[in-house]
């Protein structure tokens, strides 16, 4: 009897289909993002570089790249990555520090969060952020039935793996990366079997001793008080309506004047130098203001979407693993978009946080593709 030939475990994934409608939601708000970049930043192009398509051409450069990377990325089985779980953790704390070492970390806006190569920088928060999903989702697997026991299920992968990363972050004023980090983490864990009262008993009292903590250095210590000023603005931005609350108060001008229909794609007002940076963090602002409420329901519908369809994904994928880093993928994405728009509607303090494919920033952008071709391929619902 002749024997058989060994099969290839990961060659049945080559060839396996696209979840069509997660990769045309991804597309749709790709396109769009590109789109409200060029609308966005023209002023502010013109009036630092005198080419107002400077901002939106390195957009598409990386759009461009991260779609070339996808394809690339496509023929690889998301399980090879699980063999490299522990390297992606310590290569994670080699990035977050490589920034402090003088002429390699890049300053912009009073933050020290970028590596310069030369022809361009990165921030590796950006590439930290799912080098974390792919290790706490092998981690997680690996130690499936330790997760109910305090000690290996929430001491070793919350309390001691999670602050050394979380450290190098925050020291670099970016809070909010942390809390996304954080956040994460903490979704991955309950799904795959964390006790919710380790988090409760534990978690919630150590979170209020770091809040306390920040706004005792802030007040007293001069350590992070753009924090405490950001609070301030929140609670009430009409108290220095020309600093600290300028931002928040031109972003509700903008999506106030967009009414239902909008001005117009590119007949924004606030963008003319009244929000700072507008394709940045409130690029939401000028969508908004252009395109109207019903443009901004269709944006949220199809972040919706894509957050139902990541979680049908991670339901049916075929193991553990891949379960766990498409319900990280899905996290990271629904929590910064639901963080920005809050944000730019001042439902809660500015904390600096991008909107995932429409925010300018290439490396947010590269990465945020490279992962999501693997997310629509290789967990199917089909």
């Amino acid at each position: 009897m002749p024997k058989k030939k060994k099969e290839n475990k990961f060659s049945s994934f080559i060839d396996k289909p696209f979840d069509f409608i997660l990769f045309i939601v991804i597309l749709l708000l790709l396109s769009i993002g590109i789109i409200m970049v060029l609308s966005a930043s023209a002023p502010s192009a013109l009036a630092e570089t005198g080419n107002s398509y400077s901002y939106v051409t390195t957009q598409a450069v990386s759009a461009v790249l991260g779609i070339i990377l996808m394809l690339v990325i496509s023929k690889i089985d998301y399980r090879f990555y699980k063999k490299f779980y522990k390297i992606l953790y310590w290569v994670s704390i080699v990035l977050l520090a490589i920034v402090y070492i003088p002429g390699v970390g890049y300053a912009a806006n009073g933050a020290l969060r970028w590596i310069d190569l030369g022809f361009t920088t990165i921030q590796p928060s950006e590439i930290v952020k799912i080098a974390l999903i792919i290790f706490y989702a092998a981690f997680l697997t690996n130690n499936k039935d330790k997760l109910s026991k305090w000690k290996t299920g929430f001491l070793l992968p919350f309390l001691i793996l999670v602050p050394i990363i979380a450290e190098l972050v925050i020291i670099q004023d970016h809070l909010s990366a942390t809390l996304v980090i954080v956040a994460i983490i903490s979704i991955m864990m309950l799904i795959a079997g964390t006790k919710l009262r380790h988090f409760i008993i534990t978690g919630l009292p150590l979170a209020a001793i770091g809040v306390i903590g920040l706004i005792l250095l802030a007040k007293y210590a001069d350590i992070g008080g753009f924090r405490l000023a950001r609070l301030t603005a929140f609670l009430d931005p009409w108290q220095d309506p020309t600093n600290t609350g300028w931002q928040i108060i031109n972003s509700l001008y903008a999506i106030g004047s967009g009414g239902l229909f909008g001005l117009g794609l590119g007949n924004s007002k606030q963008k003319y130098l009244y929000i700072p940076e507008p394709q940045n963090d409130f690029i939401f602002s000028v969508f908004a203001e252009e395109l109207g409420f019903l443009g901004c329901v269709i944006v949220i519908l199809l972040f919706a979407i894509f957050i139902w369809r990541g979680i049908l994904i991670s339901m049916k994928a075929p193991d553990m693993f891949g379960s766990l880093v498409a319900i990280g993928i899905t996290s990271l994405v629904g929590i910064q978009a639901i963080i920005n728009i809050a944000v730019v509607t001042s439902s809660i303090p500015n904390t600096g946080m991008p909107l995932p494919f429409f925010s300018y920033g290439g490396t947010a952008l590269l990465i945020l593709l490279c992962s999501m071709r693997n997310f629509t391929k290789y967990f199917s619902c089909k």
